[in-house]
């Protein structure tokens, strides 16, 4: 007498289940030890700029930015994943580091489109690069290079106008409104930090043309 269970669409199902979520986990894993990278090599290119070691910064950031590309294709399949949260906080790291070189190098802003980041990364990206072009901008007053404050000044005044005008809620924009109020902060403290800088350097200049007339 035959005992084998016969085969059920159950078990069918139950195998096709395993095989799926046996790849996600997989797709997964990957994605996340990818996105872990991207994260310290965007910081470590960041530390690079503040050197001005610019060449390394950007093989960093190209690193980086192949990683970005790899754990885009790793989930194509698997969108649920890619919209977790993870892979946008990379971007997000990407994109300021990104903007933070071209900034501080004086190079054109790279783009979206260029980066390979959506619009909530790339400007929740330029949010964050405000913090480190204020101390980029400090670094600039410690060296007595005042002239160019208010160059880096006006980039932070326009990243914020822009980021201001995004009136959508954050599930859209990806908690760019947290983003933005930081952002004002910054920004306030940093014009305060270079109004005391420009007035101490007007009264240095009077002191020493007091001094030659003597």
């Amino acid at each position: 007498m035959d005992t084998t269970r016969p085969t059920t669409p159950l078990d069918t199902i139950s195998e096709q289940a395993l095989a799926h979520f046996t790849a996600k986990s997989a797709a997964r894993e990957t994605a996340l030890r990818q996105t872990r990278e991207v994260i310290r090599t965007s910081a470590n290119a960041i530390r690079a700029v503040h050197r001005r070691e610019f060449v390394q910064a950007r093989t960093m950031l190209q690193h980086a930015h192949g990683l970005l590309r790899e754990t885009a294709a790793v989930l194509a399949g698997h969108q649920d994943i890619y919209h977790a949260g993870f892979v946008h906080d990379a971007a997000k790291e990407f994109a300021e580091a990104s903007l933070t070189l071209a900034l501080v190098a004086g190079e054109p802003l790279p783009d979206p489109e260029t980066l390979g980041v959506e619009y909530q990364a790339y400007l929740n990206g330029a949010g964050e690069a405000v913090g480190e072009l204020r101390r980029h901008l400090l670094d600039l007053i410690r060296h007595g290079d005042i002239a160019r404050c208010e160059a880096v000044l006006e980039w932070m005044d326009d990243i914020y106008a822009v980021l201001v005008t995004m009136d959508f809620p954050e599930a859209v924009t990806g908690g760019l409104r947290r983003t933005t109020d930081a952002v004002r902060g910054i920004l306030e403290r940093t014009r305060g930090d270079l109004t005391t800088a420009l007035a101490q350097a007007r009264l240095e200049r009077k002191l020493a043309e007091w001094e030659q007339r003597l």
